[in-house]
């Protein structure tokens, strides 16, 4: 006999039939929601050692603006994200010895989580630096974007284990 999966297991952007659905969150509270989101661009030391002289800019600044205004754009990017009041942004890039670690965070007080908003917000940080710096050097690489943690809604709270030996930003 087949087991019912559990409700957090199904995708819940699908209806009974199959069809693909904006979920209904109107009989959802609105509660105090935060995720963190991360990345990392590896790039060579070469472009590492050109971030500061770029002639476009400061790219680690300019990759954190672009951060924030692509959060705030979410649901214009992703198809069935709802649009949120979000009450914080905040994008930050450290520099490495192989490139630059990104971390994003939003909140809100809302029906629906705040992951999206984090994650789209990492991910312009990271295609904003690509383009700030392709022309040094078009190798770079844009790793692990991911959900670091989360807090509030039905699912309560999730945070993404650490990796021995990691420090820092968890990604």
């Amino acid at each position: 006999m087949a087991r019912k999966p559990k409700e957090e297991n199904v995708l819940s952007h699908f209806d009974a039939a199959g069809a693909v659905r904006m979920v209904d969150v109107s009989g959802k509270q609105a509660t105090a929601r935060r995720a963190r989101a991360g990345g990392f661009v590896k790039m060579s030391e070469a472009v590492l050692r050109q971030l500061p002289r770029n002639p476009k800019g400061n790219p680690l600044e300019i990759a954190r603006i672009a951060g924030i205004s692509g959060a705030k754009r979410t649901s214009e990017l992703i198809p069935l994200c709802h649009p949120l009041p979000l009450t914080h942004i905040d994008v930050q890039l450290k520099m490495t010895s192989r490139g630059v670690r990104i971390e994003a965070t939003a909140a809100t007080e809302a029906s629906t989580g705040v992951e999206m908003e984090a994650l789209t917000a990492a991910c312009v940080a990271a295609l904003t630096l690509y383009d700030m710096c392709k022309a040094v050097d078009k190798s770079i690489t844009i790793t692990d974007i991911c959900l670091l943690d989360k807090t509030g809604g039905k699912s309560g709270e999730y945070r993404r284990p650490i990796p021995r030996g990691r420090r820092g930003l968890s990604v």
